[in-house]
């Protein structure tokens, strides 16, 4: 017979697993709504953080102590001085050929910028044009609009300058000032005022015998009766500033003469 086989030792029972508890995920307080586009704005988080219990108030920082970058170390040798100051981290070895791109808060529009004119342009301020097609002209400053561009008026009776907006960059300021303190600006001599239609300037016309297929006519730019209407009452309101001062035959000349610069004069050196 053959010999009886051991009998197999029982299997230990398995060591329950250790249940490991996951943590939760919240969901973020401001997040992405998709295409960069977050939940809650900038100001709603300031006050959704309560930021705002912390506006001005200053925790004094505690005074960081400094690691030292070299040690001293001694040398042998009647010719090596003695010490010598090591690096004790050394250097990189690689440096980057192009510096990294800053990103930058674009959170405001140019047309929310704020306007700096400069300080001698003031309303009543005579000013000389320097570009365009009345360049050399002298002009009377009517208001700031608030696109930061100059309102400007020849009047139109003495140097045939209308009403027009320029850049302060392109006008020089002069001492001369006309007192325009009892005239308002109307209210609706805004920048949309002087905005330019969108219908295209050119209109084509019907082609004639032997004329050019291409053939196009520019369409010739007429004043509105609202733009005479306040041409006429802005000028007469400088006009009448004018005819206040002693001055007043002399500064009309000025006014009318063109501003220009002879032989040996250098606009550095003149006093406006």
């Amino acid at each position: 017979m053959a010999p009886p086989q051991p009998k197999a030792a029982a299997k230990a029972p398995a060591a329950p697993k250790s249940r490991v508890k996951k943590a939760k995920l919240g969901k973020a307080r401001n997040y992405d709504l998709g295409n960069g586009i977050v939940r809650f704005s900038k100001t709603k988080m300031f006050h959704k953080t309560a930021k705002y219990k912390f506006v001005g108030k200053k925790n004094p920082k505690a005074p960081k102590t400094k690691k030292a970058t070299i040690a001293v170390k001694p040398i042998g040798g009647e010719k090596n001085g003695g010490t010598r100051t090591v690096l004790l981290r050394r250097r990189k070895s690689f440096y980057p050929t192009q510096d990294k791109i800053k990103t930058h808060r674009h959170h405001k529009c140019f047309r929310k910028h704020e306007r700096n004119i400069r300080p001698n342009l003031t309303v009543g301020t005579v000013c000389i044009l320097l570009a365009g097609r009345h360049a050399g002209k002298r002009v009377v400053l009517v208001g700031v609009l608030p696109s930061g561009l100059l309102l400007v008026t020849g009047p139109f009776a003495f140097n045939s300058c209308p009403l027009r907006r320029i850049p302060q960059r392109y006008v020089i300021g002069t001492s001369t000032k006309i007192d325009l303190s009892d005239f308002k600006l109307p209210a609706h001599l805004n920048d949309a005022y002087f905005k330019k239609n969108k219908k295209s300037a050119k209109r084509s016309v019907k082609r004639k015998e032997g004329e050019d297929i291409f053939a196009t006519k520019k369409e010739k730019y007429v004043p509105s009766e609202q733009r005479k209407t306040d041409q006429k009452l802005v000028d007469e309101a400088v006009i009448k500033a004018v005819g206040k001062r002693e001055d007043k035959k002399v500064l009309r000349g000025y006014l009318k003469a063109a501003f220009g610069l002879r032989s040996s004069q250098f606009p550095h050196r003149l006093r406006f």
